[in-house]
């Protein structure tokens, strides 16, 4: 037994797939009606058949066009745009058929056939009035036209929520990438937003949006300029990092166990820059 969901699903799709098959029809049309008229510039021989074709395919479909959703003079525009790409193409047919008989010139034809076949091509007057009763069905949803979205998303938890919530459109930060997480502690991290369009600065982000997000004080994050880098990156700062004392920690952690009643009293910190091989 279907849902309702389901049935709407299925229902969508249908109505997805009638339309393309509309849509290539139209098509298909619109070549042969361009087939016709180019024929005609030539030779006279096919313009009956060729006008009984527009007129009966044509007078088809709006049989067939959904008039009754209509609402005030839209049935009236709809039929007036659905039947002109075949007015217009019996209009050219019978000038081709008409110009041989008094100027014998046929460049004329051969204009009004490109014009033709230019305009229904591109502005598609028949589709623009069905679409006017009825609306197209919506887009087939990301999981229906075959997008992984785990094959997309990024690894990092922290970077997976920034994709899926912060960068999407509308929201704090379109547009961007969270990477190189970094945590410094239980409720602490920093990280680099990243424009995901080179060349292009990260977008002010606000940080009272950026807030509500993720719930989290607005006084806790930070966001500023990466040392080194151009405006396409940021660094993201949320949450105070714990800051560990080594002598505190020494005497906590390390001088019970190991080295009873030792102290650090002194503390040398030096950049190393260079690696040295150690020889035995």
């Amino acid at each position: 037994m279907l849902s309702t969901a389901q049935f709407e699903q299925y229902l969508a799709a249908g109505r997805r797939g009638l339309d393309t098959a509309r849509s290539h029809t139209g098509r298909l049309a619109t070549a042969a009606g361009t087939a016709a008229a180019g024929t005609g510039v030539f030779t006279g021989d096919y313009t009956g058949p060729s006008l009984l074709a527009t007129a009966v395919a044509t007078g088809l479909g709006v049989l067939v066009l959904p008039t009754g959703r209509a609402e005030g003079h839209q049935a009236q525009t709809a039929t007036i745009l659905y039947v002109a790409p075949g007015a217009t193409l019996g209009v050219v047919l019978l000038v081709e058929r008409l110009l041989p008989a008094t100027t014998g010139a046929h460049w004329g034809a051969a204009v009004a056939v490109a014009v033709w076949s230019a305009g229904t091509w591109l502005l598609r007057p028949a589709r623009a009035a069905r679409r006017m009763l009825c609306p197209p069905a919506p887009a087939a949803p990301v999981e229906e036209a075959g997008l992984d979205l785990e094959a997309v998303l990024p690894d990092d938890p922290a970077a997976r929520w920034w994709a899926q919530h912060a960068a999407v459109e509308g929201a704090a930060a379109p547009g961007t990438v969270l990477e190189d997480v970094e945590r410094m502690g239980p409720s602490a991290m920093r990280a680099v937003i990243r424009s995901t369009t080179p060349g292009t600065p990260v977008p002010d982000i606000s940080i009272r949006h950026l807030s509500a997000l993720m719930d989290v004080p607005e006084e806790l994050i930070a966001i500023g300029p990466l040392p080194g880098r151009g405006a396409s990156v940021r660094r993201l700062t949320v949450g105070q990092a714990v800051e560990i004392d080594p002598g505190a920690y020494w005497a906590k952690e390390i001088a019970p166990h190991a080295m009873p009643h030792s102290v650090i009293t002194g503390i040398r910190r030096q950049s190393v820059t260079t690696v040295k091989e150690l020889h035995p």
